[in-house]
């Protein structure tokens, strides 16, 4: 039976149309806000994080106006982005974001909602990076943790692991000894994400059940460093009855 859907997202930064354009039409520019590493050329967009290698389609190029691309499987499905972006005055800049797509079979809920869940995230740390980090690109790190079998206790897991309440909201503080001290700019029921002064940290429900942590660094932190005491992290904070 399948599902279609649309949706569009919009923002206003301090940030000039040169800076939004590098931010999503370029692969250092997406690789500091949206997932992994990233790379557009040849009329594609290519992404590669956790083993997943999706190609995407480029369907328009207007440098400074609008890029789109699409992604197009056998069996129907798709996904479409569209970036428009609009120069105001005084240097600040809005940008719209519509995302369309197809998801086949009739078990499509699951996949629609954490897809929402985690869109809604990627925005809220595209638009955290163009205000705060606008003209820097970031070293990407993508980290898989336990697979979870109870999400609900696993979040509340999360959020005191992270020194948040169970329900956290955008500035409240977070901190977790040795690898961050920021503020929550933005938390859904999937996910969270923590802005500190070089980084962007993000940790979201991985659709197949890991918890996922998909950080963005701009202070020039080893990124290897960086893997291997997310990974220790997640391992030891899901270790017990939340983790299959």
């Amino acid at each position: 039976m399948g599902h279609e859907f649309e949706r569009a997202d919009r923002v206003e930064v301090d940030a000039t149309p040169e800076d939004v354009w590098t931010a999503i039409a370029t692969g250092p520019g997406i690789d500091s806000w949206f997932m992994g590493r990233n790379e557009v050329a040849d009329g594609k967009v290519r992404q590669s994080f956790g083993g997943y290698e999706p190609e995407h389609r480029v369907t328009a190029w207007e440098p400074l106006r609008r890029f789109a691309y699409r992604s197009d499987d056998a069996d129907g499905r798709f996904v479409a982005y569209e970036f428009l972006v609009e120069g105001r005055e005084h240097g600040s800049t809005v940008l719209r974001m519509a995302t369309s797509g197809f998801l086949p079979g009739d078990d499509w809920a699951a996949e629609y909602d954490a897809m929402t869940k985690g869109t809604d995230l990627f925005f809220a740390t595209l638009a955290t990076y163009l205000r705060h980090f606008a003209g820097r690109t970031a070293v990407p790190v993508t980290v898989f943790g336990p697979m979870i079998t109870d999400w609900t206790r696993a979040r509340t897991t999360l959020t005191a692991a992270l020194g948040l309440p169970a329900d956290p909201r955008p500035g409240d503080r977070a901190h977790a000894a040795g690898l961050l001290d920021g503020e929550v700019y933005f938390a859904n029921e999937d996910t969270v994400g923590i802005r500190t002064p070089g980084a962007l940290f993000r940790f979201l429900r991985g659709f197949a059940g890991p918890v996922i942590a998909g950080h963005h660094l701009f202070d020039g932190s080893d990124p290897g460093a960086q893997e291997r005491a997310w990974q220790a992290w997640l391992t030891t904070t899901f270790s017990g009855k939340d983790a299959s």
